[in-house]
């Protein structure tokens, strides 16, 4: 009995973390290809990825298993995560560096409107029965927190994270270019300060998870910010 009480919370802890995480990246993902194809480049639309079917964008290690190793390595208190990157040929955009910006800010952008959506929505959950109003209201706070870790995280100045392209676009040429080249080690540099700065902190006793203080720390403050205007702090 007790083993089968520990799957079914297993199961619900899941259901209320999965399911926001999936429409976050899919919406994300969908987003960059549907402001590509308005600005001119259809490849995305081609490919059948500016879709809301989650199957299309699912990544097994940035969707499923990097969110979960980090939402357990810090006690629930963060993760992040991706999908599968949405193809863009920036050079079929009618003007590709100021088109480059708009369709790498859609998807942090499509994410803020998420986190929004899902806080209005979390006021109107006390009129559910009293179980489905725990499994929504968990899955709508879930939501807001995801999604704002999403936009703060993809806003950060490092390519190939969409930050990383609005900057390169609205940056005067000899500034661009050098933050352009670093694309190349743009995964190093962000798993470095994800995973490995962390480790090494814990070795010597400090406190290194930079990640946090640069995305959860402005993600826990709009989320504070939202949930007092809204009236649920």
């Amino acid at each position: 009995m007790m083993q089968d009480m520990d799957i079914l919370g297993l199961v619900y802890t899941a259901s209320v973390w999965i399911v926001p995480i999936l429409v976050a990246v899919t919406f994300h993902e969908a987003s960059h290809g549907f402001v590509a194809n308005l600005l001119g480049d259809d490849t995305a639309m081609r490919l059948g990825r500016v879709t809301i079917n989650p199957l299309k964008h699912i990544d097994p290690f940035g969707t499923i298993l990097m969110p979960a190793l980090l939402l357990l390595g810090s006690g629930g208190r963060f993760m992040l995560g991706y999908a599968k990157p949405v193809p863009v040929d920036f050079s079929r955009l009618n003007h590709p560096r100021r088109d480059m910006v708009l369709v790498a800010a859609a998807g942090p952008g499509a994410n803020l409107v998420l986190a929004v959506l899902s806080a209005v929505a979390l006021t109107s959950v006390a009129h559910l029965p009293p179980d489905a109003a725990r499994w929504t209201g968990q899955n709508l706070v879930n939501s807001v927190w995801i999604n704002l870790i999403l936009a703060m995280f993809n806003m950060l100045p490092v390519p190939p994270l969409d930050g990383g392209r609005v900057a390169v676009g609205i940056l005067p040429d000899f500034l661009a270019r050098p933050l352009a080249r670093l694309e190349r080690l743009g995964i190093l540099i962000i798993l470095t300060g994800v995973f490995l700065l962390p480790l090494i902190g814990e070795q010597f006793g400090m406190d290194l998870n930079v990640f946090w203080w640069l995305v959860g720390v402005p993600a826990q403050a709009l989320m504070n910010f939202l949930f007092a205007v809204l009236g649920l702090a």
